[in-house]
């Protein structure tokens, strides 16, 4: 099926859609990265109805794919084929307090979601400041950083099926584990709910501050990347195996394993997602052969190669 059959066949079948639909459109500038192939077709639902409708009118054959800040991710340079979603605006971008509990549209990213909590004075939500990503991300890959994560803080998330049925999930049925969501794969978030406990507003932006500043000292983050490369194996820690390995510094095309820290890749300038993705597999063949042990993507890797 062609991109422009596909659109004609979407908007035959979704006669009501008030969200953006638009086709061949690139996707390398909204990742941090900056590679990657263009979407054959890229919707913005105007607001949750919006999407559960297209959602349940798309044909189940059509290959479905969702994206949000782009910053933990790497979009093969063969593009994405069939649709490609990505939430934003005021329906998937606000914020909302009630007493300890904060609900959050999942295109909020996860400083701004830190920040509301500061202002609220409610603790334990700090921790997201140092998460370069969106409250969707976090939900799907439990992330965390300096000694919290999701999973210390939801109370439920609220989605949309691939059949286009409101679901939510409570905290158990999440099933939570160490970078991951046993959340079905077909679901895409819409806003979660979170719970913070009464703290002191100063103390928490302080606690914030301190975050920035080990970040800024320790991560490249002026840089074209997309975080931490790998998972942590059990017992170690990613980076320490990739230095030990010889990997600092080491390049490919346009990637490299950044100097600074070496569990971040980044693009030098004129890198292609495949000098990336193939940076990061060196590395973990070198890893593998130094250390007997496998390191796992933390980066999400999406799309097809391009043909040659």
């Amino acid at each position: 099926m062609t991109a422009h059959s596909l659109i004609d066949d979407i908007r035959a079948a979704v006669l009501q859609l008030r969200g953006r639909l638009l086709e061949n459109q690139s996707l390398a500038d909204l990742t941090w990265f900056r590679v990657g192939g263009p979407a054959e077709l890229l919707f913005s639902p105007a607001d949750e109805e919006d999407l559960a409708t297209f959602l349940a009118a798309l044909d189940p054959s059509v290959p479905v794919t969702v994206i949000g800040l782009g910053s933990n991710l790497i979009v093969r340079d063969g593009g994405i084929p069939g649709v490609t979603i990505r939430l934003g605006g005021k329906a998937f971008g606000s914020v909302e307090i009630d007493g300890e509990t904060i609900r959050a549209g999942t295109a909020v990213p996860d400083m701004r979601l830190a920040k509301a909590a500061a202002e609220a004075s409610l603790d334990g939500l700090a921790f997201f400041r140092g998460i370069p990503g969106s409250v969707g991300g976090a939900l799907r890959m439990n992330a965390g950083a300096h000694g919290g994560e999701t999973t210390d803080v939801l109370i439920q998330a609220r989605g949309i099926d691939r059949k286009g049925t409101v679901r939510t999930f409570t905290h158990a049925e999440m099933g939570f584990r160490y970078r991951h969501s046993s959340a079905p794969d077909d679901v895409i978030f819409t806003s979660a709910l979170f719970r913070g406990r009464p703290g002191n507003r100063e103390e928490i932006e302080a606690e914030m501050e301190r975050v920035t500043a080990a970040r800024e000292a320790a991560q490249p983050i002026r840089e074209r990347t997309g975080g931490s490369t790998f998972k942590n194996p059990e017992g170690g820690k990613a980076w320490q195996l990739i230095d030990a390995a010889g990997c600092r510094g080491l390049t490919l095309g346009g990637a490299q394993v950044s100097e600074m820290h070496c569990n971040f890749l980044i693009n030098r300038g004129g890198a292609t997602a495949s000098d990336i993705e193939g940076l990061g597999e060196e590395v973990r063949r070198r890893v593998r052969e130094h250390a007997g042990v496998e390191l796992h993507w933390e980066i999400k890797r999406i799309g097809v190669a391009a043909e040659r």
